[in-house]
């Protein structure tokens, strides 16, 4: 597993040189390793290279990881599409969830959240390229699910996640995520506070950590392609 930890070093040099190309402090961004579909020995071996915080997809797969890996101090993110017949699981298990994309699914996360746990992290996924396929909040649209999800207090907003299309170049690439900066900006501007932009991903890093991004969701490019799930 020597192979992960050369792979979290170039990802992270990745991280470190795009800060530097954009007059960023190298601090004010994260890697969150994005270990869906891969077992808790890719994330023991990532976890003993230094990284604690992984993004999962799949809730079922993702709570028996986090049941048998309950002895390391690690940080669990939900980054796929959140049901309302999982919300309870995602609620009692995971540390942050990225794509919150309508109020009802935040109301059933706060009222699921246990009570001796701390708040469940919050970002709301913003559909910012407007893929009528793809889940997310229109950006005029994200500052009043904001208003809403404040006033949920098992929850703590954090910020915006967006998971575009693929562009065909850098310079496209950035223009999409800053749609997605300018609406963190703005809701920002309207009074909740918010310090987390998560976006960006193995082929597009730079163009997020140019554009804003403080959290990057890496897979491949630590762990490796991996098989379609069946």
């Amino acid at each position: 597993m020597t192979m992960i930890a050369e792979n979290l070093h170039r990802v992270q040099a990745r991280i470190a040189q795009a800060c530097t190309q954009a007059g960023r402090d190298a601090a004010t961004v994260s890697l969150l390793a994005v270990s869906k579909t891969f077992g808790v020995e890719w994330v023991e071996a990532a976890f003993a290279a230094g990284q604690t915080a992984f993004g999962e997809n799949y809730i079922q797969e993702a709570v028996e990881k986090i049941q048998l890996l309950r002895h390391l101090p690690l940080q669990w993110h939900c980054i796929g599409p959140v049901q309302s017949n999982k919300t309870r699981l995602v609620a009692e298990h995971f540390d942050w969830v990225h794509t919150v994309d309508r109020l009802k699914i935040a109301q059933r996360l706060h009222e699921q959240r246990p009570a001796h746990r701390m708040p469940l992290n919050i970002c709301i996924q913003v559909n910012v390229d407007g893929g009528t396929t793809k889940s997310g909040v229109s950006p005029p649209d994200v500052l009043a699910l904001a208003r809403e999800v404040v006033q949920l207090p098992r929850l703590r907003l954090r910020g915006l996640m967006c998971i575009p299309e693929p562009a065909p170049d850098f310079v496209a690439a950035c223009a999409v995520f800053q749609s997605a900066r300018a609406v963190f900006d703005a809701v920002n501007a309207a009074g909740i506070a918010l310090d987390t932009l998560s976006m960006g991903m193995s082929a597009d890093l730079e163009a997020a950590v140019a554009s804003g991004s403080t959290l990057v969701r890496v897979g491949s490019a630590i762990f490796g392609e991996r098989a379609p799930k069946v």
